[in-house]
Order: C-alpha cells, then sequence, then structure tokens
C-alpha cells in the first residue's frame, strides 16, 4: 500500500509539470507511470534464496486508504485536464511568428529617444525625499590667464586667476525661498578672483550671498528680497559703468511688475543698502529706486528704456571704503579727494536703453546708459556707456560678440562700486573693451576679453588681455 502511495503522489506531480510544459510531455510520462504503478502492484517474485515465508503484511489503517483515494482522485482530475489541453491544441490554428523588423532611425528619432530617457531619468527623482526636491544647486568655475600692460607700472603683469562659486537655494513653501552661496576671491566686493600665489597656500572661501525671498500670493508681480543679495536694479547690456558685475549689495530690496497688455511690463525696483555699519558714529548707506518699461514689438524685436536715482547717505567727508575690506592700502579709485576722505557727496541719475531684435537668424542687441551725480562739487559729474551684442553663446558650437565704449569723470559714480577691470578698477577713464565667447559644449566655454584704456588726467595707456575657460553646472 505504502508503494501505491508513493506511485500515486508521483503521478500526481508528473501530472502537475506536464499541464505547464505541454500536453506531448505529459502523454510520455503518463505512460511511464502507468506501467510503473502497474509493476508496483505486482507481487513480488520468490527466489531461489528464500527459505522461510514471509509473515503477512498486516492490512494498512482506515486513513492510509482515504489518503490513497484522494490522490487517485487528483490523479483522474488531471488526466481529465489534459484532455482539454489536447482538445484545445487541436482546435486552435498555429500562427507563424513574424520575423523582427528593425526599424530605421534617422539622427533626429536617436536625438528624439535620447532625450526621452534623459527625462525618463528625471522624473526618477520623484524618488527622492521631499527635502531634496525643494533645493536646487548650482555653481561655476572660472581658470583665467591674465595679462596687463599699464603705462604707469615699470613692468607688464601676467597672473593666472581662478573664481569658484556654490549656491544653493530652497523652497520653504509657495511663498518663500532661502538662497545662499559660498565664493573665492577677497573682501573687495567687486571681485571674485582667486590669483594663483603664495606658495600654493590655501585659499579663502566667502559668504557671496545669503537672503530670502518673498513672492506673496495675494500681490501678483511683487518680490521681496532681504540679506546679502543679488543686484536688484536692471543694467542695459549688462553693463558695468555703475554697478561691477561680482558685486552682491547688503540690504533690502523690493521688485513688482505690472502688465500694461499683452505686450508691454513695467518694473519698478527699489531698495535700502547698508554700505558700512559705524558703532562709534553716522552709518553709511545707500538707497535707490528705478522704474522701466520693456515693449515687444514685431516678431522678435524689443526695446527697454528707464531711470534710475541712487542717493549714498554719508559718504561725503568719510575716508575711503577700501580700507573696510581689511585692506592696508588706501584707494578712492579713482573719485575726488579732500583731505584723505570724499570730496563730494553722489547722488546719481541714471538714463539707460536698449534694443533687442534679429540680423537674420543672429540676435543683435544695442544699448546705452548715460549718468549724472547730481551732487559733485566739480564739473567730472558725468558718464556714459554704448554698446552692443551679436548673438549668443548658449547651444555648443555657438558664438558670442560684444563690444562697449564708455568716458567715465572723476566723481561721477562711486569708484569703488564699478568695474574693477576696466582702467583697473574706478572712474576717471575711457575706452573700448571687446569681448568674445564660444560654447564648446553644454555648461563649457571659452572666452577672450580685451580693454584698451585711457586712465587719469594724463590718458594713461591701459590694456588688459583675458583668457578664460568657464564651466557651469
Amino acid at each position: 500500500m505504502n508503494r501505491t502511495v508513493t506511485t500515486i503522489m508521483f503521478a500526481v506531480s508528473v501530472c502537475w509539470a506536464a499541464t505547464c510544459h505541454g500536453a506531448g510531455q505529459l502523454e510520455e510520462r503518463l505512460a511511464k507511470l502507468n506501467a510503473a504503478a502497474a509493476n508496483r502492484n505486482a507481487p513480488p517474485a520468490k527466489t531461489t534464496t528464500d527459505k522461510v515465508d514471509k509473515e503477512p503484511t498486516p492490512d494498512p489503517s482506515e486513513a492510509l486508504a482515504e489518503k490513497v483515494e484522494t490522490l487517485e482522485e487528483a490523479l483522474a482530475a488531471l488526466r481529465a485536464e489534459l484532455a482539454a489541453v489536447k482538445a484545445g491544441a487541436k482546435t486552435q490554428p498555429k500562427t507563424p511568428t513574424p520575423a523582427p523588423q528593425t526599424p530605421s532611425l534617422s539622427r533626429e528619432d536617436v536625438d528624439d529617444i535620447v532625450s526621452k530617457a534623459i527625462e525618463e531619468e528625471k522624473s526618477a527623482a520623484t524618488d527622492l525625499p521631499a527635502w531634496m526636491k525643494k533645493v536646487k544647486i548650482s555653481g561655476d568655475f572660472r581658470y583665467r590667464h591674465e595679462q596687463i600692460d599699464d603705462e604707469t607700472k615699470t613692468s607688464d603683469r601676467d597672473r593666472h586667476r581662478v573664481r569658484a562659486r556654490v549656491g544653493l537655494e530652497a523652497k520653504v513653501n509657495d511663498e518663500w525661498n532661502l538662497g545662499f552661496r559660498i565664493a573665492s576671491g577677497s573682501a573687495d566686493p567687486a571681485s571674485t578672483n582667486q590669483t594663483l600665489e603664495d606658495s600654493f597656500s590655501s585659499k579663502a572661501l566667502w559668504l557671496d550671498l545669503a537672503y530670502f525671498q518673498w513672492r506673496p500670493a495675494a500681490l501678483s508681480g511683487l518680490k521681496l528680497v532681504g540679506g546679502k543679495i543679488k543686484n536688484p536694479f536692471y543694467k542695459a547690456g549688462k553693463n558695468q559703468l555703475i554697478w561691477d558685475g561680482d558685486l552682491n549689495p547688503e540690504g533690502i530690496a523690493a521688485q513688482h511688475v505690472t502688465s500694461l497688455g499683452e505686450r508691454t511690463d513695467w518694473h519698478l525696483n527699489g531698495g535700502g543698502f547698508w554700505v558700512d555699519e559705524s558703532s562709534g558714529g553716522v552709518d553709511t548707506s545707500l538707497w535707490g529706486a528705478q522704474t522701466y518699461v520693456k515693449h515687444k514689438f514685431g516678431k522678435s524685436d524689443q526695446i527697454t528704456f528707464g531711470a534710475s536715482y541712487f542717493d549714498y547717505g554719508n559718504i561725503q567727508g568719510r575716508g575711503d571704503l577700501k580700507s573696510t575690506w581689511h585692506s592696508s592700502k588706501s584707494s578712492f579709485f579713482g573719485n575726488t579727494t579732500s583731505g584723505g576722505a570724499f570730496a563730494s557727496d553722489f547722488d546719481i541719475l541714471e538714463l539707460f536703453g536698449e534694443y533687442g531684435t534679429k540680423a537674420g537668424n543672429l540676435p543683435v542687441t544695442a544699448y546705452g546708459t548715460w549718468v549724472k551725480n547730481v551732487s559733485a562739487v566739480d564739473g567730472e559729474d558725468t558718464g556714459w556707456l554704448v554698446g552692443c551684442k551679436i548673438n549668443k553663446a548658449k547651444d555648443p558650437g555657438s558664438w558670442e560678440f560684444g563690444y562697449n565704449y564708455r568716458d567715465i569723470e572723476a566723481d561721477a559714480v562711486l569708484g569703488a562700486f564699478n568695474d574693477s577691470d576696466f582702467c583697473g578698477g574706478g572712474t576717471d577713464g575711457k575706452g573700448h573693451k571687446f569681448g568674445l565667447k564660444y560654447q564648446l559644449n553644454k555648461g563649457i566655454q571659452a572666452g577672450l576679453t580685451y580693454l584698451l584704456n585711457e586712465a587719469g588726467a594724463d590718458e594713461d595707456e591701459y590694456q588688459r588681455l583675458q583668457a578664460d575657460l568657464i564651466a557651469k553646472f
């Protein structure tokens, strides 16, 4: 009886495997199973070596008999399932499997497939922790070779410099953001360059930005920022007649944009900034206000025009600002002095304009700005700049050319805060600036800048050549 149980269990397993792997194999294994069952149920033959008959085997228990009956029923059910499988196989026509065809893909198709794959990879970022989805990290690195030929110096200067910046912006909620950035350089607010010098010494990092940003949902178009912030004032053509591109003022500013129609926007910017806080005297401050209009017309034309007013408080009669940058050297950067202090107050009026269009397929921008210090003590109170930009270095293989000419008198603007490269930094100069950029690859750009200037009352020649390699992420 034990052999019968074993046989039936074996048959059940075989029939189950047959239903999974095909009717043909099931038939073959079922035939073997029936043969094996017949052999195992036959009485064993006596051999000549048997001398004594074996004791009769006791009857099986009732439980064992029930188990055999159950397994036999399962075997019968599997046989019926086998018959059904065979019947279905005979009625279903065999459909030939078509040969795989390789699609013909163009370069555009391949680029589209790659783009979709990249987007799918980006969408996988949804698995990131919630706080990481609210944080954006960016940065850039610039390596520069610079050559300076200054007529007032006894020899030319060659140097290598780097600039490194890493920033983080975090979304607090739908209205509030926070931003931070560290940068190379020194305490000079108009430069983040670090000269490679001083016997491989370690270089310092500085807090370049630290701010809050609030966009209240109830006041559409309004943005409030405070802390050490990016310059909130518009600069036509990104010129640096008043503000160096690296300058990040400290205080609170507001920006508001109002739509005057489908193609016209009106902008208002304003802010109050702390230039220098003194524990034993009056503080030096800066207050600014700006308004301008942007209007689009035609297919690609755009015009921007506006005015600004900047009022410095408690600067006339105080010492130079460079001494507050932990520098042992004093400098007024071209501004007029009296008794070792600023001779003039600085209340600056600015008018500016910018026009953008296309010449064929090339974007072209022309711009200009004019400034006057209405509180200057002498006639050295005016400055102006005109320039243009052709094309845009953005996609790999694209290029960009820029040019401007300026003439800035000694007290037209505060010399400590304007372009730190033109005439060596500061005011009281005039001349040309040429720039060429080429996009080598995504995020990688090469640049060449040449300044040909005349500085000071004697119009000393000043030349500066800069070759840059820039990487951004």
